[in-house]
């Protein structure tokens, strides 16, 4: 090891023990500022990216909350206050942490950073194209690793998660090593939602994540020997709105293409909407809500103020209480989504009814699993 990264610890080390007695606790009482550091046996986990929705948060579920939004002291103070986590959002450019005293410079901050605001944590969402082999591929995972060893020392407790893509097969040209970043982090979110990222077959809109497609991919982590109790269910809370170029008498919406990362076609061509968007401009669409029985995923189509026929797909409570079956059923960690800012927390009767839904699919009453992906 080089003097330079010895150094970096030593300071690591002297810095970290200064922070937490210098940090001035934000809550009505000193106990909300310590640390949530019991093992949740299932996983509700929270991705929050601003703002103060998450008051109407259903708490009773929530486990973990990913914050992606400005600090809010107010949200860490009330987390605690549920016996839920606040973890930190981490990104960095793989480039830039192929040097180990970078890696090591990065974990300080990011250390020193969650101690300052009582964190639980924290997220690593790297979602850059890795070529296996390379000097990336592992700095990656020595990343990880040095993460998940730094946090764990300085805050006794604290959880370490990793986002992945909805499969492990190099999806969008991430080929990191899977099995390895599973082992030496705490968690593994699994992104289960912009399966369409690369669309190599026709070009047509097709549901953000259908249940046969997901399912499978579950079973390809599971058959690569990580544990299931690592790996969280991600799930959507919007939907893709794509414009048809040709709509068929079937039904079949022709998209334009726009490729992406070597696929000819992508979710590209359409554009992100919230559920609570989605479910404001259904009634009112010229098709109403419809269900595919083959990817197991509702859409609708509707018509703009030009005239262009458009074709929506989401996942709503059916199509998320499958999945959510499936967690149960496989022992996952548990569920959660992309993100919990989402929803329609007004007072309008019937959107609260909705809201109340969503949040409900994610656990729901014990169901079988519909026989449309194999579990063996």
């Amino acid at each position: 090891m080089s003097g330079a990264v010895w150094f970096l610890l030593i300071l690591t080390a002297h810095c970290l023990s200064l922070v937490r007695s210098d940090s001035v606790c934000p809550c009505e009482t000193r106990d909300l500022c310590k640390q949530i550091t019991d093992v949740k046996e299932f996983e509700v986990y929270v991705f929050d990216v601003g703002g103060k929705t998450w008051k109407s948060y259903d708490w009773s579920k929530v486990t973990t909350v990913a914050a992606f939004g400005k600090f809010d002291p107010e949200l860490m103070c009330y987390a605690h206050s549920k016996g839920a986590r606040l973890v930190l959002k981490g990104d960095v450019p793989l480039s830039d942490i192929v040097d180990p005293s970078n890696r090591t410079a990065w974990i300080l901050e990011k250390v020193t950073l969650a101690k300052k605001q009582f964190m639980d944590g924290i997220n690593i969402d790297i979602e850059q194209e890795v070529e296996e082999a390379s000097p990336e591929y592992y700095a990656l995972t020595a990343l990880v690793r040095e993460t998940t060893e730094a946090f764990h020392r300085e805050i006794p407790g604290s959880q370490v998660s990793f986002d992945v893509a909805w499969s492990p097969k190099c999806i969008d040209k991430r080929c990191y090593d899977y099995v390895a970043i599973a082992e030496v982090s705490d968690l593994v979110f699994v992104m289960s939602y912009d399966e369409q990222s690369q669309i190599w077959g026709d070009c047509i809109a097709k549901a953000n994540a259908p249940l046969n497609q997901t399912l499978t991919a579950y079973d390809d982590y599971i058959t690569l020997k990580i544990d299931p109790k690592k790996l969280v269910m991600g799930v959507p809370w919007y939907g893709y709105d794509y414009t048809c170029v040709e709509l068929s008498q079937e039904g079949i919406c022709t998209i334009r293409k726009v490729p992406f990362r070597g696929a000819p076609c992508s979710d590209a061509a359409g554009r992100q909407v919230p559920y609570k968007i989605m479910m404001k401009q259904i009634n009112g669409s010229i098709s109403g809500r419809m269900w595919d029985e083959v990817q197991h995923a509702p859409y609708y189509n509707y018509k703009d103020d030009q005239g262009q026929i458009h074709q929506v797909w989401y996942d709503d409570p059916e199509s998320i209480s499958q999945k959510a079956a499936y967690v149960r059923e496989r022992g996952l960690r548990g569920i959660g989504m992309w993100n919990g800012n989402l929803l329609d927390y007004g007072s309008n009767p019937v959107a609260r009814q909705q809201t109340r839904a969503m949040w409900s699919a994610l656990k729901p009453a014990a169901q079988r699993l519909r026989s449309t992906a194999s579990a063996d």
